[in-house]
């Protein structure tokens, strides 16, 4: 039986590219990796984690999925696991944003023209995995608001392309997600937590202008 995969993940597996391998990295339970090696749209599947025991899971998951002959399992740390080239989609999901932009730094052949796409759907500090990716040259394709379990994730889709930008705290904090129907209702969630972030900004600097601004609901 295949397993029924929430809404970040269901959005997660809606951009990864077709036609070219793609790798779940700490795939956990497996979950995602069984529903992309059942549809058949690549032409492999490479799940991998740092430990056994999630592996171990993944390979029951994949089994009651009928589908273990269609992905490939690998016990590993990050990128470690792949070599340059070998897929065409890497999806990085249920990690911190400090660890997801920890695993694309060790592997630099990711940070080059015509590398894979990215996908994230980092679990915490949205913003600042923003701001990471616009720094190292890498463009947001895909920016998605989507509401699972009663909180808020941004999946993202991410190419490089060399190009490095100095985004705004705004560009940061909202990113895309204005472009999708739920976008209203993450920015009123990512607004809901400046106050208390605004606390630590110093008064007169320009962020704390561009903090009130923003609470103030004044046009950026």
């Amino acid at each position: 039986m295949l397993p029924t995969l929430d809404a970040r993940l269901t959005a997660a597996a809606e951009l990864v590219l077709p036609g070219k391998p793609v790798a779940d990295i700490g795939c956990d339970h497996g979950k995602l990796t069984a529903v992309l090696a059942a549809s058949g749209r690549y032409p492999k599947v490479i799940g991998a984690d740092l430990r056994p025991g999630p592996l171990a899971k993944a390979k029951q998951t994949l089994e009651h999925a009928g589908c273990e002959d269609r992905a490939e399992l690998r016990l590993g740390d990050g990128l470690s696991v792949l070599s340059a080239g070998e897929v065409g989609t890497i999806v990085l999901a249920g990690v911190s944003a400090q660890t997801t932009w920890e695993i694309i730094d060790k592997a630099p052949w990711v940070s080059q023209p015509g590398g894979p796409r990215l996908v994230m759907v980092p679990a915490t500090r949205h913003s600042e995995l923003r701001r990471w990716l616009w720094e190292h040259g890498f463009t947001l394709a895909v920016d998605r608001p989507v509401q699972a379990a009663g909180r808020w994730y941004a999946v993202m889709a991410a190419e490089y392309t060399g190009e490095k930008k100095t985004p705004t705290f705004t560009e940061c904090l909202f990113g895309r997600t204005g472009e999708w129907p739920e976008g209203e209702g993450y920015a009123a969630w990512q607004k809901a937590k400046l106050p208390r972030f605004r606390l630590g900004v110093p008064d007169g600097s320009l962020l704390a202008q561009e903090i009130d601004d923003l609470l103030a609901g004044l046009p950026r």
